[in-house]
């Protein structure tokens, strides 16, 4: 991406092409957005704070020009943000994220304790976390075990062993190969241990943030 500095905040802004630079104005544009909306400020106070027209921030929003250094500057400043957060959203949303057999990080989770493992699967990177998968594994039952809330939905499929599992006011025993899906906002967690050791994935899907 090449963008041409002007001589003030307002001046000078270049016209979207196509391709490369396209994708680039929308992306700022999107943060931009994003970021004014989350300090709760209107576009005029916003454009006010940055230095720049409100016909050029709608612009900018809406990705249909290509802000020049000084206006991003501006916008950075206006959002209290470093200007590379403009940019979030490019190359980093689109990376791979690969982990090989027995390498996952192991975690403190809020039920870490003797017997108890938390290994992340990995994460992307990016402005927003939306999925959190983790491979659980239970192998003493002489403790009880938490239960947990969080925003989204969860999935969870056993491998090994079998478990009583509490959703709300009820229980389920889950076997090798059961799935279950549910929404994390109801209290949920290990009831009971059956058959151990006990080892599941659990996929958490989070809700997309507001735009």
């Amino acid at each position: 991406m090449q963008l041409v500095p002007d001589s003030g905040p307002d001046e000078g802004a270049e016209d979207a092409s196509p391709g490369g630079v396209g994708q680039v104005c929308e992306v700022v544009g999107e943060r931009v957005r994003a970021i004014r909306r989350d300090l709760g400020l209107t576009m005029a106070q916003f454009a006010e704070a940055a230095g720049v027209s409100i016909g050029m921030l709608s612009k900018i929003e809406h990705g249909r020009t290509a802000p020049s250094i000084a206006t991003l500057s501006g916008l950075a400043r206006a959002g209290n943000v470093p200007i590379t957060a403009l940019f979030r959203g490019l190359d980093e949303e689109h990376d791979a994220i690969i982990v090989r057999a027995g390498e996952g990080t192991e975690i403190i989770h809020s039920g870490s304790g003797k017997g108890r493992s938390y290994r992340s699967l990995g994460a992307l990177r990016g402005p927003d976390r939306q999925i959190e998968p983790l491979l659980i594994t239970l192998s003493t039952a002489d403790e009880v075990f938490p239960l947990y809330q969080h925003p989204g939905t969860e999935l969870l499929y056993v491998l090994e062993g079998s478990m009583e599992y509490g959703y709300g006011s009820n229980r389920y025993l889950l076997e090798p190969g059961d799935t279950m899906q549910f929404q994390g906002e109801v209290a949920h967690g290990p009831t009971a241990l059956v058959e151990l050791p006990v080892r599941f994935l659990s996929l958490k899907v989070y809700p997309s943030a507001a735009r």
